[in-house]
């Protein structure tokens, strides 16, 4: 069984997206809504709340869990990979993000390639990063891209008040000016050079995709999360195949909740209008 984490609601884009990509495997999602957002809490405290979230997900069978959440692999990833799961109880389990699969479709460069390599040592093109306010000022889009492609631009633009007004399902017009003054701040830093790419750095920001496409220049190439990590998923899972589990999907897909149902089912449909059941942890 295959687990995804996310503080909330935006991990649904990437969890759906995997549902979708393998019929064949068995998932599970828990979004932690009791205790989200994650973006204004210490760095301790994610590392905690993800480290419990991953757990929760292992003792409901999954063996493989997916930090569906830029806020969590950002601050969280690192740690539960190189310092907790080495010394926990959980041998033979794993933890990834979505961070690195982002990075390797943005500088076309394997994740395990850390060093400059050519012909990505001389690339000079200009990268776009939005986000939320923590995934933008942790830096680890600039970080991670510039170890691989030094030469590159790397130009970040917080997009504030996106996330909120999807989940409140507010009309386009008005999402449409949020994206705008996004686009434009973006456009602002960069001058008369278009980026080459732009990376949609939050699982909420592929459900106004769209609107990204319309304000940023024809020649920019989008980078939705969802789709990069599903491709991501398949390659990993064809070198690790002990994740895969029998290949036969058994049962549907179960989503857990930490928050209230009601509020939590209601504005999951904004994400994923046939989203199965959600169920509480403590059922």
């Amino acid at each position: 069984m295959i687990g995804v984490f996310d503080s909330g609601h935006g991990g649904l884009t990437v969890f759906r997206a995997l549902v979708e990509r393998f019929p064949a495997l068995d998932f599970i999602y828990l979004g932690d809504h009791a205790n989200v957002p994650y973006g204004n809490r210490p760095s301790s405290e994610v590392v905690d709340l993800t480290r419990a979230g991953v757990e929760t997900l292992y003792r409901r069978g999954a063996r493989l869990v997916l930090l569906g959440c830029n806020t969590a692999t950002c601050v969280a990833a690192r740690t539960l990979q190189q310092d907790w799961l080495p010394q926990s109880e959980w041998t033979g389990r794993n933890v990834l993000g979505i961070v690195a699969p982002t990075v390797e479709a943005a500088t076309q460069t394997p994740w395990a390639v850390s060093t400059p390599q050519y012909p990505q040592k001389l690339n000079t093109d200009v990268i776009a990063v939005f986000g939320t306010m923590r995934t933008i000022s942790s830096f680890v889009y600039p970080e991670e891209i510039r170890k691989r492609c030094p030469r590159a631009t790397v130009v970040q633009q917080v997009c504030a008040d996106l996330v909120a007004a999807i989940e409140a399902a507010r009309p386009e017009p008005e999402l449409d000016a949020i994206v705008k003054v996004g686009v434009d701040g973006l456009l602002a830093q960069t001058g008369a050079q278009p980026p080459h790419r732009a990376i949609l750095g939050c699982t909420h920001f592929p459900l106004v995709e769209h609107l990204f496409r319309k304000h940023l220049p024809p020649s920019t190439r989008l980078l939705s999360q969802p789709e990069i990590v599903a491709d991501s998923f398949e390659d990993y899972l064809s070198r690790k195949p002990q994740y895969a589990g029998s290949g036969a999907r058994l049962k549907a897909p179960v989503l857990l909740t930490t928050g209230e149902l009601e509020s939590v089912t209601r504005t999951s449909r904004v994400f994923w209008s046939a989203v199965p059941v959600f169920q509480t942890t403590a059922e």
